[in-house]
């Protein structure tokens, strides 16, 4: 998260969001904002509101995770937002929505986690 300037910016009782810059560590060589970086985003937003579902001992883990591009996003800041979809025992579902700074809907994900105990190290 440090390295593409990911930065939790807030948390509410059905949400997690957090903010990503547009710049050189994030673009791709088209001078758009890089689809990896938008995936980066969602997944570290989605795991770790999963995270923080899960009870004492527990962890998750990424197992499926779908993006749509809906617009180009040049600079400026993008904001993620996940919200549940499916909280279970063992699997949940999010849904990670990522505006540019203007409020457009840049990109929509979808990350599926499993629950799994923690291991000592």
């Amino acid at each position: 998260m440090r390295t593409l300037g990911i930065r939790v910016t807030e948390i509410g009782d059905d949400f997690l969001r957090a903010e990503m810059p547009v710049n050189s560590n994030t673009r791709q060589r088209h001078g758009l904002l890089h689809g990896g970086a938008y995936i980066a985003l969602a997944e570290a937003l989605g795991s770790t509101a999963a995270i923080l579902c899960t009870n004492e001992g527990m962890t998750c883990v990424g197992l499926e995770i779908n993006a749509n591009y809906l617009c180009t996003v040049r600079d400026g800041v993008v904001t993620g937002t996940a919200r549940p979809l499916h909280i279970a025992s063992t699997k949940h579902v999010w849904e990670i929505r990522v505006e540019n700074a203007e409020g457009d809907l840049a990109c929509i994900v979808r990350l599926t986690t499993a629950v799994i105990g923690r291991k000592s190290r």
